[in-house]
C-alpha cells in the first residue's frame, strides 16, 4: 500500500503563513533543496486543497507541481481549464482511501491543514515532514487545526540546516 506523507515548512510557533498568506519569512537552503530533491523522488501524486493549490499557481506559474499528478480538493472550483490538475469535489477520505490502494509511488499532502485534518481524522496519513523554521510569526494561518482525537507520533529522523532550519520527520503511530 502507498504511503501518504504530509510535507509543509512551519514557523517554530506552527504557522504556514502570515495572516494575509504571506510566507516571506521562509528561508531556503541547499540543505533543504537536497532533502527535498530526494524526497520529490518517492512520490507520483500530490494532494492540495484549493487555497494551497491557488498560492501554487499565483507563485509557481502554470504548472507548479513539475508533472507529478496532483488532485486539488475543492467544492467550489468547477473545473481546470489548464490541464495541469484534476480537481476532485468530492470528500478527500474515501478518494485518498482509493489512491492508497492503487500502484504507485507514495503520494504527499502539501500546504494548508484543513485538508491534513480529515486524512488525520481518517488515519490515513503515514508521516509527516517539517522543515521548521527559526521564527515566531505570532499570528497567521496555522499547520494544524482542532482535531477530534490525539494523532501520536514517532520521530524518525531530525536533521539541523545550516540556515537554523530543523526538519524533522514522523512516523503517525497507527
Amino acid at each position: 500500500m502507498r504511503k501518504v506523507t504530509f510535507h509543509v515548512a512551519n514557523s517554530l510557533d506552527n504557522f504556514i503563513a502570515r495572516a494575509d498568506g504571506a510566507v516571506d519569512w521562509l528561508m531556503s537552503s541547499d540543505d533543504a533543496t537536497r532533502i527535498m530533491r530526494d524526497y520529490w523522488k518517492t512520490i507520483d501524486t500530490l494532494l492540495l486543497g484549493r487555497k494551497t493549490h491557488e498560492f501554487a499557481l499565483k507563485h509557481g506559474g502554470s504548472n507548479p507541481y513539475m508533472g507529478i499528478k496532483t488532485y486539488v480538493f475543492s467544492r467550489t472550483l468547477k473545473d481546470d481549464q489548464s490541464g495541469v490538475v484534476e480537481i476532485v469535489p468530492t470528500y478527500a477520505t474515501e478518494f485518498v482511501r482509493h489512491l492508497k490502494r492503487r500502484k504507485g509511488k507514495d503520494i504527499c499532502v502539501m500546504g494548508g491543514g484543513e485538508l491534513a485534518r480529515s486524512l488525520f481524522e481518517a488515519n490515513l496519513i503515514d508521516e509527516v515532514g517539517l522543515n521548521i523554521h527559526p521564527v515566531l510569526l505570532g499570528a497567521g494561518v496555522p499547520l494544524f487545526h482542532s482535531m477530534k482525537r490525539q494523532i501520536n507520533l514517532e520521530l524518525i529522523d531530525n536533521r539541523t540546516l545550516k540556515n537554523g532550519c530543523v526538519y524533522v520527520t514522523y512516523r503517525v503511530k497507527k
